[in-house]
């Protein structure tokens, strides 16, 4: 996974936008869940400081922002821990899309 770091996070996203991706931010208060909407393809993620969330230019420039559900009170999550989360769900809603479900498992590795 090809890490990069910018100066300007609001004009690359513009610039992935430009090349096709969509940009995808995780926020606590937007009204998507993030098991109810399937991230579009190519995705580009934004997710942003524990507890402080996403900047004002960094929210703008998503197409989707989507939160993760959860059970209880939960101030925020380690951004790490958001991150596999919205990862996994990226890569179980293309496996469900590939054969036409809403529900599927990701499948099995073999070693």
């Amino acid at each position: 996974l090809p890490l990069y770091e910018v100066a300007n996070l609001a004009r690359t996203l513009r610039t992935l936008k430009d090349a096709g991706l969509w940009i995808v931010g995780a926020a606590a208060d937007a009204p998507a869940s993030l098991h109810d909407c399937a991230p579009p393809t190519p995705t580009a993620w934004v997710l942003g400081g524990e507890g402080s969330g996403l900047r004002r230019l960094t929210r703008e420039a998503c197409d989707v922002l989507v939160h993760i559900p959860m059970l209880g009170h939960v101030e925020s999550l380690n951004v790490s821990v958001a991150t596999g989360l919205c990862l996994y769900e990226s890569v179980r809603a293309r496996a469900a899309a590939a054969v036409g479900s809403s529900e599927i498992a990701l499948p099995s590795i073999s070693h």
